[in-house]
């Protein structure tokens, strides 16, 4: 060995150089994973000869222990090493079992992930929020969360730890050097191809004989059904129960009771068998010929909500009864507060549906419409009495006579004169009005009433009036907009703006005027349709005016004047003067 001490001899180059060719050709890299032959075996070490190497490795014996090859380890077996350095700065050979054990087994576990393979595991032990799983061929070390366990929930995992079983790679993080398997995919995956064959077993339209009931919930009931090649769970919706109406399906079945069942549909996307009971006897409906449009029959009582009763012409042959056809004119009253479930009413139909399969009754209609009546008693304009059992801030609502209907007075009705909000404040709930009925719509169940109706309408102090009449008013009172004025006769007030009080500028002032005083005042606008009308001493002044120069002028004023005469003559002249 002295002969290459010195690194810098033709040998040293030449043993130099046949070592670097010997370890291209074995391919001997660093990072790579090489076989070694067991040539010693110590106490602590383990020593190996692997061609082309300066010197032989070494291996601690606890590593071969820690991967489970303590047993395994013999003088001439061959193992499995990754070269991590050729030579380091003490000349030596550095090599691991235990990492080339761990990147043969994450190879393995990619080949598996990116051919969607299924792999071999033992759940080893519990940890937080899931389970280590070992890979039985590598033992590399995967963790598989609590979800993914089962596809249901367990509570005690301890019979599966330490059993060997197939789990499905979900997650690869290369980088990390994770793994992540479930066993639900498995189990679930298991699961339907089972019910695969069990769905085969099925088609349409057959019966199934004595499926147990398993349990329910609001929307349907569930169905155990045993086969020869397994058990399925399926569901008798809730409308598929009875042609009578069902409210929940505890109020008919029994858990534990069997039932025979008809399949109406497969899906076998979703692994699911629809199943029907109440196809399985003759459809009510087809009875519905029995029954005409506009005839009245008696019906069951069988649910009540908010908006209406569920009623029965016959068992399975069910339709609503909508709250707005239960009274004429109870429209708001809750539908609990009049009937009771299993209450034989009397009800008209109005209609059928065969295409909708949809029944439409009306309870009001077995009685009398009492707008009808009202209309017959007191037909529109005649003055009936009533009680006040409702104001807002707009009308005031009268239940008239014995009826049982609400006239409606608006605030403008109630005074030909009075501001709307100060009349209503006048009246109170329970105070007795009479009343002139003004319309009556039997299709709105409406009834329009009036109390200014009763009186005479001052507004027919006009009616022999016309425009530029000239009428005498008593002034009320004044402010700076103008004067409020009553004509003599009539019970409105108007205002005369101050633009219309005269004629100058200077005389239109309304404080030239007091109250109590009469004036006169011409009818400036007159609408009838609008009730409308208006005042003005200016317009007055003026119709005077015109009417005093027709009356006190000559019919040639203005031509036979002197001035006028003289004028002519002049231009005469200038005329005449300009030919010359």
């Amino acid at each position: 060995m002295e002969i290459y001490k010195d690194l810098s001899s033709p040998a040293s180059k030449q043993f130099e150089e046949l070592l670097n060719s010997q370890l291209s050709k074995n391919k001997i890299e660093e990072g790579k994973i090489i076989e070694g032959k067991i040539t010693k075996i110590t106490n602590k070490y383990i020593f190996l000869f692997i061609p082309g190497l300066k010197s032989e490795p070494v291996i601690d014996i606890n590593e071969m222990k820690m991967i489970g090859f303590d047993d395994e380890i013999k003088e001439g077996a061959t193992i499995s090493v990754l070269l991590e350095k050729i030579e380091d700065k003490n000349g030596d050979v550095i090599v691991s079992a235990q990492k080339a054990q761990k990147i043969k087994g994450w190879n393995k576990l990619v080949k598996c992930y990116e051919n969607n393979e299924l792999i071999n595991g033992k759940i080893t032990q519990k940890t937080k929020g899931g389970v280590i799983v070992e890979h039985v061929e590598t033992g590399s070390l995967m963790f598989c969360p609590g979800s993914q366990i089962s596809d249901k929930p367990i509570k005690n995992i301890d019979h599966l730890i330490g059993v060997e079983q197939k789990f499905a790679l979900i997650k690869l993080d290369m980088v990390r050097g994770n793994s992540v398997v479930s066993r639900r995919q498995v189990v679930s995956s298991n699961k339907k191809e089972d019910k695969v064959k069990i769905l085969e077993n099925f088609k349409v339209g057959d019966i199934i004989k004595d499926a147990v009931v398993k349990g329910y919930s609001s929307f349907g009931c569930f169905f155990e059904v045993t086969t020869p090649d397994g058990t399925l769970d399926t569901l008798c919706h809730l409308q598929e129960i009875s042609y009578s109406r069902v409210n929940h399906p505890d109020e008919i079945f029994n858990v534990g009771e069997k039932h025979d069942l008809k399949v109406i549909s497969i899906d076998m996307d979703k692994l699911q068998v629809g199943c029907s009971i109440k196809q399985l006897s003759p459809d009510p409906f087809e009875h519905i010929s029995n029954y005409q449009i506009g005839s009245q029959y008696k019906v069951k009582v069988v649910k009540i909500t908010d908006y209406g009763c569920f009623c029965e012409l016959e068992p399975g042959l069910s339709t609503l009864l909508h709250s707005s056809e239960i009274s004429w004119t109870k429209k708001n009253i809750s539908p609990k507060k009049i009937f009771n479930v299993g209450d034989q009413i009397d009800c008209v139909i109005t209609e059928i549906d065969k295409d909708k399969r949809r029944v439409a009754i009306s309870h009001r209609l077995t009685q009398e419409n009492p707008y009808s009546k009202l209309e017959n008693e007191y037909p529109v304009g005649s003055d009936i009495e009533g009680v006040i059992n409702n104001i807002n801030e707009y009308a005031i609502y009268l239940k008239l006579g014995d009826y049982e209907i609400d006239g409606f007075l608006h605030s403008n009705d109630i005074s030909y004169n009075g501001k709307p909000d100060e009349e209503l404040k006048k009246y109170k709930k329970g105070d007795k009005l009479k009343v002139r009925i003004l319309e009556i719509k039997k299709t709105d169940q409406k009834v329009r009433i009036g109390l200014k109706q009763l009186q005479k309408d001052p507004f027919e102090w006009f009616e022999q009036k016309k425009i530029n009449d000239a009428v005498t008013v008593k002034v009320i009172s004044s402010d700076n907009k103008g004067l409020i004025v009553k004509p003599e006769g009539c019970d409105i007030e108007f205002l005369i703006k101050k633009s219309q009080i005269a004629m100058s500028a200077s005389d239109a002032r309304p404080s030239r005027f007091v109250g109590g005083e009469r004036i006169d005042a011409a009818i400036s606008e007159l609408n009838f349709e609008k009730r409308k009308a208006s005042f003005s001493i200016k317009l007055l002044e003026e119709l005077m005016n015109a009417k005093a120069i027709k009356e006190h002028s000559s019919p040639l004023s203005g031509k036979n004047l002197p001035f006028s005469s003289l004028s002519e003559q002049l231009d005469d002249k200038k005329k005449k003067k300009d030919t010359e």
